[in-house]
């Protein structure tokens, strides 16, 4: 299918990739195996942008929601400086599927039940795939839903398990607030697959015991994606009308 919330930005120059993996969660040397799952964070460690890298030849593809795109622009040429790197509208379109992939597609690197993508010049039509579905059965957050500018946390959000985060690379923005997460022995909150009965509204908040526990986002089949304080969380939640329990882990 092709992806319309998408937009695919071209960077070129020599500086490119030292650029690009200077900023982002993720080692663009993983660029030689296919696509690149990164993050753009803010100095304090908070998520900005997250995307697909992919190399083309003489340059690097990057993969963002159209609507943060203007904004991720806005921030890499104020982080260019005197870089040799250009920053432009690459006119592709993203394909995505799950199943046989089209020539040239590269697999997604968040989970293997989330397919290929893949692009080109050409626009094509749309599959059956219900993309809400299986992100709520693999727990993978997606722009403005469950990833919050200046607001989430992308260890809280899944990163480490969705390939999006790599500990063993160079600095980059937010490094430091990122590493210090991963080294606590627990995080204390962070996204989860829920059973849902019925329905809510999403970001509608989520309480337990009267208090307050997080917030219910994309549902689907009767299970859901939703942000918690796991302490709080002692036994069923309501999230408007809706019952929501946790789902038992595997």
């Amino acid at each position: 299918m092709s992806e319309e919330t998408r937009r695919v930005l071209r960077i070129t120059g020599a500086d490119r990739a030292r650029f690009l993996n200077d900023l982002v969660t993720n080692d663009l040397k993983g660029l030689e195996r296919g696509l690149v799952y990164a993050a753009l964070l803010t100095p304090q460690g908070k998520y900005l942008f997250d995307f697909f890298l992919a190399a083309d030849g003489e340059s690097i593809l990057l993969d963002v929601d159209a609507g943060r795109s203007d904004a991720l622009v806005q921030r890499l040429t104020m982080y260019k400086l005197r870089a040799d790197v250009g920053i432009a509208d690459a006119e592709l379109f993203v394909h995505r599927g799950v199943g046989e992939a089209l020539e040239g597609a590269l697999a997604d690197p968040r989970h293997p039940s989330l397919g290929w993508r893949m692009y080109s010049q050409d626009a094509q039509d749309g599959d059956e795939t219900d993309w809400d579905a299986l992100r709520v059965a693999h727990c993978v957050p997606q722009t403005d839903i469950e990833l919050i500018a200046d607001g989430s946390f992308i260890l809280e959000c899944g990163f480490e398990r969705l390939n999006g985060v790599d500990f063993r690379k160079g600095c980059y923005v937010g490094q430091e607030v990122t590493a210090r997460m991963k080294h606590k022995t627990e995080l204390r909150k962070g996204l989860a697959t829920v059973n849902v009965d019925g329905t809510a509204p999403v970001g509608t908040e989520l309480r337990c015991d009267g208090k307050a526990v997080g917030t219910l986002y994309t549902q689907s089949g009767g299970q859901g994606i939703a942000y918690l304080r796991f302490d709080r969380v002692k036994g069923d939640m309501q999230a408007g009308d809706a019952t929501v329990t946790l789902r038992e882990a595997g």
